[in-house]
């Protein structure tokens, strides 16, 4: 529905958007604000991460923790080894998690929670590199931090000042620089993200390879370059690929036969009862390496405007072929 076509708003309607715009606009502004704040300790803190024999061990109550577990899973997913652990359980227990080969990341917007005042020592002692993220310098946990980064902001986007919205904003978006800082450190490619998403579209798009979806053996559609048309016709109707390959007896391929080259030539009015395989085919045909990925055999199809490819060996001899069809059941488009 367009604007016009809404009913009138009421004040209270009214009063929602223009909250919701207000949060919005504190909100980008209280991220805007903190690029000027990203400087030595940030570098140092990246350096750091990147030094560890161990891993990025992420630290926060209540909000903060919240927010504490999307950096860990971020980290974790784009390349550095993270894991989250509550302040509150650590001191019961948990604290047995952290090695000194660790570096824990601490979460606090005023920079004094008690559950993470009562681990420091311990923290300390164990030798552990400590980065806090919080808006006060003078605070408890960044003066015991090793590296302090500042995500203080103006105010609040609640009305009442008090909830944390901005400050929890400003912290999952300093996080989310410190992971993409890291991912471009480590060259961290797409196939890598991949590899720990293997059940996501795109782990299925890069880790599937033309190989794991291909049609093998007695399904691929092949002929002889003698082969009569008949044939050539039996064989693309019993393998239901809506092509063959025409190929030499040691599997080099010479060229292709189509449902689409068939509708042509019956547009021309050919006799074709006559003709053989190799005198319809289209000749050097689009291949395609067993070992590419199935997403790039999709990318090709769609360039080429075409619904089947055949697929090479090493040596560049027919092995397999596929359509649009078998990409789609495997989920790759």
């Amino acid at each position: 529905m367009t604007d016009a076509s809404h009913p009138p708003l009421t004040s209270a309607q009214t009063r929602a958007i223009e909250l919701a715009r207000e949060t919005l606009d504190t909100e980008a502004a209280a991220v805007l604000d903190l690029k000027v704040r990203v400087g030595y300790a940030f570098a140092q803190t990246v350096t750091k991460v990147l030094a560890l024999k161990g891993r990025v061990v992420v630290m926060g109550m209540g909000k903060s923790g919240h927010v504490g577990r999307k950096i860990a899973a971020t980290l974790a997913s784009t390349g550095t080894p993270a894991m989250f652990v509550h302040p509150a359980e650590a001191s019961h227990g948990d604290l047995g998690m952290i090695t000194a080969a660790d570096l824990v990341l601490a979460l606090s917007n005023s920079g004094e929670s008690p559950e993470m005042e009562a681990i420091l020592p311990l923290l300390k002692r164990l030798g552990t590199t400590l980065v806090v993220m919080t808006s006060n310098p003078q605070s408890t946990m960044a003066r015991h931090a090793d590296l302090w980064l500042d995500t203080a902001v103006a105010k609040e986007a609640c009305p009442l000042n008090l909830a944390p919205t901005a400050s929890t904003t400003a912290q999952l978006a300093l996080g989310d620089a410190l992971a993409v800082a890291l991912l471009d450190a480590r060259g961290f490619r797409a196939e890598d993200f991949a590899r720990s998403h293997p059940g996501g579209a795109l782990g299925r798009k890069l880790l599937t390879h033309v190989a794991d979806v291909m049609r093998t053996g007695d399904a691929v559609p092949r002929v002889l370059p003698g082969a009569t048309f008949s044939e050539l016709m039996r064989e693309m109707s019993a393998k239901g690929l809506g092509a063959t390959a025409i190929v030499e007896l040691d599997g080099r391929i010479l060229g292709i036969f189509t449902d689409g080259d068939l509708r042509r030539l019956v547009e021309q009015g050919l006799d074709l009862r006559a003709r053989t395989a190799q005198e319809v085919m289209h000749p050097s045909p689009c291949t395609i390496g067993e070992q590419a990925l199935a997403v790039d055999a999709a990318d090709l199809m769609e360039r080429r405007r075409i619904t089947s490819v055949l697929v090479v060996d090493a040596a560049g001899h027919l092995c397999g072929a596929l359509n649009s069809n078998d990409l789609m059941r495997a989920k790759v488009i």
